[in-house]
């Protein structure tokens, strides 16, 4: 049975990066975009990741267009703004989509294994956020609003 170690992405400098390069680690793998109403969780997010990267954990960000045209720019300009604005260290990977026909084999994995409010697959908006185990498992998936501190009861329990 697959999981997340299973997959590859290319990362914002545009580089392949195997997941399984993070395997054993904690991780919470969020769809981004700078220019939504739920863009100020970058400080939760790389809060989270200082707090806990050192116990195994890490916050991967994966940029999106779909949700209102949100994440318009290239990958330089996205993290141009993410460290800019938000000092963001956490990997991020390149714009991808999450619904559709194009949707990057990861996202289709991830909304397989743990489904939305109301059983559904689809992602219905940016800062969807899914916690993976350290055997690469989804263990969660938390809606938009759930902000990122709302998560670190759960994340520890799995550190």
């Amino acid at each position: 049975m697959a999981n997340v170690y299973d997959f590859t992405a290319k990362t914002i400098d545009g580089e392949d990066q195997k997941l399984a390069d993070y395997e054993g680690k904690v991780l919470l793998v969020v769809n981004v975009a700078s220019k939504c109403g739920f863009t100020p969780q970058y400080k939760g997010l790389e809060a989270l990741y200082r707090k806990y990267k050192e116990g195994g954990f890490s916050v991967l960000g994966f940029p999106c267009n779909q949700f209102g045209a949100q994440e318009p720019g290239p990958e330089d300009e996205i993290m141009d703004f993410c460290t800019t604005h938000y000092d963001v260290t956490f990997p991020m990977f390149a714009k991808i989509d999450v619904n559709g026909p194009q949707t990057h084999p990861l996202y289709e994995h991830l909304k397989a294994e743990k489904l939305g409010i109301g059983g559904t697959r689809s992602i219905k908006w940016n800062f969807t956020k899914f916690l993976i185990d350290r055997e690469g498992d989804v263990t969660a998936r938390f809606p938009p609003n759930s902000s990122p501190g709302s998560l670190e009861t759960d994340i520890k329990k799995l550190l």
